[in-house]
């Protein structure tokens, strides 16, 4: 509890917790706050002390970040609100903030301290080394909590509407898959095997959570997609890494560049290359990450701007910037799901369009082929819950793909299906 809160010292005495258990800690870790300014206050936290086999030591002490005491709940008494000057004032409504870790808890219920030794985990977790031909339970475990994980995590979020891309909550999705796909290829699979992971995972949680089965053949689709085009730049990537790494002097970070080009020609997010580095005990210029990035954005605007294109060409750096990249799938498929980031009317921004209008669209992701080398973009159509869009041609600019649509309807879905 946090150190000045004699109201909550005095409460859990009263519910009969010894003293000597009672710890008061005069350190941010008790005072929760969102940010610089707004609501805030004063926490206590209940810990579970799973035994003295374990190491590690109660809350406040040097040995806190050992494992043997375990927070399974937290209490936020919200009651002040911060200023930019650091003072704060009562909240005119005060109120209580509570939160339990469900899977702690069960861990606990089942006689474990490790959330993956429950069976929440354990039927992923075999299904894990079921697909890979591996010990579920032996020194490859880690690979599959990271899969099980994952697999979770991923299958939630596009459940919720929300597809893999190269920017934003997309591009979140996209570095929790190649992850949890290295870990696969860590453990020797050969062949995509996070999607054939779905139905196991659908029978642990569809019942609880039916949004699950419902999306169900979409999730498959997509992590089968997104892990065939992966596995086909992993091994290279993984071998230039190996080869930057040769090069280094023992414990020294690896170049900005070399990480830049891993992300850039083999869709090697900087946390996935970090990760790998972080198993030799290495890190990553991240200074010099973000440098070579701003170049080649630099790079491409100035390109563009002298390739004598109209004046509207910035809106699509700006969509880029914002969006990130469109990636294409028509060496894989020609029907894929996306998602429309951004409609353009007439140079800018549009929230919609009416039926009949004739807009631009970009899209996360798409099996469109555009129109380069004197082969003409493709022509389709988007389908979506009560209404088609008609793609009469397919063009690229700043790495995104722009669809030409008509015949379009009012009040459509972002996740639409896409064929050429």
């Amino acid at each position: 509890m946090y150190h000045t809160d004699d109201e909550a010292f005095q409460i859990w005495k009263k519910l009969g917790v010894p003293e000597d258990r009672i710890i008061r800690i005069a350190t941010s870790d008790n005072f929760w706050q969102m940010g610089p300014t707004g609501p805030c206050g004063p926490c206590t936290e209940i810990f579970y002390d799973h035994g003295d086999h374990i190491w590690g030591g109660p809350p406040g002490s040097p040995d806190e970040d050992g494992d043997r005491f375990i927070e399974i709940w937290n209490v936020v008494f919200m009651q002040n609100e911060k200023f930019e000057d650091g003072s704060m004032v009562p909240l005119d409504m005060q109120s209580i903030d509570t939160g339990m870790g469900l899977e702690r808890i069960g861990a606990l219920l089942q006689g474990s301290h490790d959330n993956y030794d429950t069976d929440l985990f354990k039927s992923l977790i075999e299904a894990s080394a079921d697909v890979t031909s591996s010990d579920p339970y032996g020194d490859q475990n880690v690979h599959h909590r990271v899969i099980a994980d994952h697999l979770r995590s991923t299958s939630f979020l596009m459940a919720d509407g929300v597809m893999p891309s190269n920017d934003g909550r997309g591009y979140v999705l996209r570095r929790i898959m190649r992850r949890a796909m290295r870990h696969a290829h860590l453990l020797g699979a050969k062949d995509p095997v996070m999607h054939r992971l779905v139905p196991a995972l659908v029978q642990q949680m569809g019942t609880a959570y039916p949004e699950l089965g419902q999306a169900q053949s979409m999730i498959e689709e997509t992590l089968n997609l997104e892990e065939t085009r992966f596995k086909q730049t992993l091994e290279r990537g993984l071998k230039l890494l190996d080869d930057e790494v040769s090069t280094l002097a023992t414990d020294a970070p690896l170049p900005g560049a070399a990480a830049f080009k891993l992300y850039d020609t083999f869709g090697f997010p900087l946390d996935l290359t970090q990760d790998a580095l972080r198993e030799t005990g290495r890190e990553v210029d991240t200074e010099g990450f973000d440098t070579a990035m701003a170049e080649q954005k630099a790079k491409a605007r100035a390109a563009w701007a002298g390739s004598g294109e109209s004046a509207d060409s910035t809106i699509w750096f700006d969509i880029a910037d914002k969006h990130g990249a469109t990636d294409f799938l028509g060496y894989e498929t020609e029907a894929a799901e996306g998602q429309i980031v951004a409609l353009v009317k007439e140079g800018g921004e549009v929230k919609e369009a009416g039926q009949g209008d004739s807009v631009q669209l970009v899209l996360n992701q798409t099996p469109f082929y555009a129109e380069s080398g004197g082969q003409v973009g493709d022509a389709g159509e988007i389908r979506v819950d009560g209404g088609v869009i008609r793609i009469k041609d397919t063009k690229k600019a700043a790495g995104v793909f722009i669809h030409m649509g008509v015949k379009w309807l009012k009040g459509l879905l972002p996740q639409v299906r896409l064929r050429n």
